[in-house]
């Protein structure tokens, strides 16, 4: 579920605010705040609360301004999330400037972006359809130009980059809902398994289950490997075998 407009919208009106493409001078007083100043109060009230808390009011107050001024800097909430999602892709380094192998740079963007929706959880909960500013296109021309050294045809490049992406989102979304769960419920994943085992133990038998329990008594459920590396190393993986396959 998504929280802010992802329906059709005034492109062209998000495209000029994300580009700062204003187009002649603004008539009326001389502003008191910077649409940056505005973006910044928006990622501090969602960092916090949440995207569901967000509104031109929050950040009004947070600003301490009245709500209608805000409108002359950023005509709705929609827009006012895609200034704060290309806000904060200008964070980090861009990979490609990053010295070594395409294999290393791609390594350095995706923990760069685990880490980034960590920071700010809410980002996973935004809208995929929205305007694309300058700091979004900036990563992902980053993101092709670190995968270029493959070799792969441009098309691969994009589809590549695609998978890596929606991969970093979808284990990022379940590490912080596991992290929030812990957060309301006060139970870590630990002990929530630990209180659950003896239930498994009963009702997921060796002969229903032989392939589970078998890992079971590997102790392959108790394994301390990192999922979130263990995969991108796979994905990185199959890349290289593609590579091969290509020569």
């Amino acid at each position: 579920m998504t929280t802010d407009n992802d329906g059709i919208r005034d492109l062209a009106r998000g495209m000029r605010l994300l580009w700062r493409a204003t187009g002649g001078a603004r008539r009326g007083p001389k502003p008191t705040l910077t649409v940056d100043q505005v973006v910044r109060a928006a990622i501090e009230i969602a960092d916090a609360r949440g995207l569901s808390a967000l509104s031109m009011r929050a950040v009004a107050d947070r600003l301490g301004v009245g709500t209608m001024s805000l409108y002359t800097y950023v005509p709705a909430k929609a827009e006012l999330v895609s200034l704060m999602l290309d806000a904060l892709d200008a964070e980090g380094t861009l990979p490609h400037t990053i010295a070594g192998s395409w294999r290393e740079r791609t390594e350095s963007w995706a923990r760069e972006d685990w880490a980034l929706y960590h920071r700010h959880p809410w980002m996973l909960q935004a809208s995929a359809r929205h305007p694309l500013g300058p700091n979004t296109i900036r990563r992902f021309d980053s993101a092709l130009r670190s995968l270029a050294a493959t070799g792969l045809p441009v098309a691969e490049l994009v589809a590549t980059a695609d998978v890596i992406d929606n991969y970093i989102r979808g284990m990022a979304r379940r590490s912080i809902e596991s992290r929030e769960l812990q957060r309301r419920t006060g139970v870590s994943e630990e002990r929530w398994w630990a209180e659950l085992e003896p239930l498994l133990t009963q009702y997921v038998t060796a002969d229903e289950f032989p392939a589970v329990r078998q890992a079971w008594a590997g102790g392959a459920f108790a394994s301390d490997i990192d999922s979130f590396d263990y995969g991108l190393q796979r994905i990185l993986d199959g890349v290289e075998g593609r590579i091969r396959a290509l020569d």
